[in-house]
């Protein structure tokens, strides 16, 4: 018996207050948002200190998903249903799992930014003139969101920039990011 007495009480009090806030009498609360999570990439450097602007993604490639980082400059794919090696074209990671070879100084931290730059997500895939190199691995610019990711490895001192004709086009950009790593004396350059 109380217990119906008490669900009535309930009952009643809940659409008092319902009718409250609707005729204005009580101002409805509602839960403040939580701010979108901040991304866990670096945000990417607009110009170089020489005055070269950040290039910006193309409307040309292709979007595939990571499914495995293997080193520092490459990584596994999902392309159109089909796995595939890519290569970053214009960039060279020290050397962290090739066979027969030492791991090379900062190759396991290459690897390990790179994991953290691309691991596990959607990425574009730029290519330049060239589809693939002899080992049968995609070549291409490889972008998170508007992030050149291998300009980023090369800016945050995990890469070296590499000039591999004819694949050229974002090579000034490569060169300046490297410039403004060893000036920083960020990874590769730093003591």
């Amino acid at each position: 018996m109380h217990t119906t007495i008490a669900h009535r009480l309930i009952s009643a009090a809940v659409l008092l207050a319902l009718a409250a806030c609707l005729c204005g009498c009580l101002p409805i609360v509602v839960a403040p948002t939580m701010p979108a999570p901040k991304p866990t990439v670096a945000e990417p450097t607009p110009t170089t200190d020489y005055g070269l602007p950040a290039p910006t993604r193309p409307s040309e490639g292709e979007w595939a998903e990571v499914l495995r980082v293997v080193d520092g400059d490459t990584i596994t794919v999902l392309l159109d249903g089909e796995v595939r090696r890519v290569r970053y074209i214009g960039i060279n990671a020290p050397e962290s799992v090739k066979p027969d070879s030492p791991v090379e100084f900062m190759g396991p931290e290459a690897s390990a930014a790179n994991e953290d730059l691309v691991g596990e997500r959607r990425v574009w895939l730029e290519r330049d003139v060239s589809e693939t190199d002899k080992y049968d691995r995609l070549l291409r610019y490889v972008w998170v969101d508007d992030l050149m990711v291998n300009g980023e490895l090369v800016r945050l001192g995990y890469a070296h920039a590499g000039t591999y004709p004819p694949d050229v086009r974002h090579q000034e950009w490569m060169q300046a990011m490297e410039a403004e790593a060893r000036a920083a004396e960020r990874g590769l350059w730093g003591e």
